[in-house]
């Protein structure tokens, strides 16, 4: 059974429990246990708040833009995405890839030089104390560890729903577009309640 669906919102404030709200709905109706479901649909809400927030580069006095979210069920797993037209993330946020493997959260950073090379590092998520510039220029076949980035203080005011996210999901990407914008990316194994109908389709 698959399932796939496209929302384009405005970036108001309202569209974020709208999102939340289609989404818990097309789970329910698909049969996705009640658990799994709550976890994806926070973590959704937390894509869409980033993207209303961030997502714009509209001057003053002029109208929100929009943000994209798309949602897939195929097979045994969910995978969400939200895009939007904002300035990006920064390059550390930007390149950070999370997998859930036991229980246990890792991370593996990426970031692309100016050329075609490309530098790595693999550590858990607490691993680094800051940011460690990399080189503007990586010569080819180079590789350079690089700590990931430690999630934000209790107290932050900004970047804990990225984490959440991270927290709440098996995978998770974040990119940039070619030309503007950021793409919140994630997915999570299903489970279905008894009986659900829909998963034997």
């Amino acid at each position: 059974m698959s399932i796939w669906w496209s929302l384009h919102l405005r970036r108001e404030a309202a569209s974020v429990p709208l999102a939340r709200r289609l989404f818990l709905g097309t789970m329910e109706t698909a049969g996705v246990d009640p658990d799994v479901s709550f976890d994806l649909s926070v973590a959704l809400s937390e894509a869409c708040a980033n993207a209303v927030e961030h997502g714009g580069g509209e001057g003053p006095g002029e109208a929100p833009g929009a943000y994209q979210v798309t949602a897939y069920l195929d097979g045994e797993k969910c995978r969400i995405e939200v895009a939007d037209s904002g300035p990006g993330f920064p390059a550390r946020r930007m390149v950070r890839r999370t997998t859930q493997v036991g229980g246990v959260t890792t991370s593996t950073a990426t970031t692309t030089s100016t050329a075609t090379t490309t530098s790595t590092a693999s550590a858990t998520s607490t691993a680094s104390a800051g940011p460690v510039p990399v080189p503007a220029a990586v010569p080819a076949g180079v590789t350079v560890t690089v700590p990931v980035a430690p999630a934000p203080a209790l107290t932050a005011e900004s970047g804990r729903g990225l984490c959440l996210i991270e927290q709440l999901a098996d995978h998770v990407h974040f990119r940039n577009r070619p030309g503007r914008g950021a793409v919140v990316s994630f997915d999570k194994i299903l489970k279905w309640r008894e009986g659900a109908q829909l998963r034997a389709m």
